[in-house]
């Protein structure tokens, strides 16, 4: 399993300052300092957090240091305002990941996946416009086997699975069936030649239940990962996230 942080809460705080402290290209360096795996953002059109110019240095970045950008977003956003679009940003940044997300612009983080069928045209034409890019492209979907096969069907390379249900259900009395569910998924991707990647609200409590599951080749964490700097500061946080995964 990798690591990708992602540092969109980097740039909200910075946003609320109105200036470039702190700057998310210190924290994209250090964090590859400790040995990370790669990077995510996830730009929207009202810029809420990261931009499409913190997206281009992040991808430089991770470039110049043979690791991999992650660039999230809604295959179907249009520019505007400082937004150029998101396939105008892949197009610039040529990330090795892109996962493709069905956010709409008023939701204020992503919680739901794809769900079968939806858009399927329009998302087939995005698909072939960005085949050029090489790029390998992630769906983020909901934890169910109908999403897995939608996404073989379009010839995706990996799914991402929306974890929120599951990090939710940690505590209660049905963990045991959840989990069965993301072994589940992780099974029948496998099987359908596709790699898995997860996240959403995965933090040190819930990843070594996620761990258990099945093999997952990438989580993607950022909210948990600045609240826990901010009890341990980011060296230390990074480091026990990386630690729980090759641990476990």
């Amino acid at each position: 399993m990798r690591l990708s942080v992602n540092l969109n809460k980097i740039a909200l705080l910075r946003n609320a300052r109105g200036n470039n402290y702190p700057s998310v290209e210190d924290f994209a360096y250090e964090a590859l300092s400790l040995g990370v795996h790669g990077l995510t953002l996830h730009p929207r059109q009202d810029s809420r957090h990261a931009t499409c110019n913190d997206a281009i240095e992040l991808s430089s970045i991770c470039k110049k240091n043979s690791l991999e950008f992650n660039l999230e977003g809604n295959p179907f956003s249009l520019p505007k305002d400082d937004f150029i679009g998101f396939y105008e940003l892949c197009d610039i940044t040529k990330p090795e990941q892109i996962t493709l997300v069905p956010d709409s612009i008023d939701q204020i983080t992503s919680d739901c996946g794809w769900s079968p069928n939806y858009k399927e045209n329009k998302l087939k034409n995005f698909l072939t416009k960005i085949k050029h890019l090489d790029s390998r492209i992630s769906l983020f979907i909901n934890p169910e086997i109908e999403s897995v096969e939608f996404a073989a069907n379009l010839g995706l390379d990996r799914i991402e699975i929306y974890t929120g249900p599951f990090a939710n259900s940690i505590q209660s009395t049905n963990i045991k069936e959840i989990k069965t569910t993301i072994s589940l998924i992780i099974t029948r991707a496998r099987e359908l030649g596709l790699g898995v990647n997860a996240g959403h609200d995965l933090n040190l409590q819930n990843l070594p239940h996620l761990i258990d599951c099945g093999e997952i080749d990438e989580v993607s964490i950022g909210h948990a990962i600045i609240i826990d700097a901010l009890k341990y500061g980011f060296h230390d946080t990074i480091i026990k996230y990386i630690n729980t995964i090759t641990t476990n």
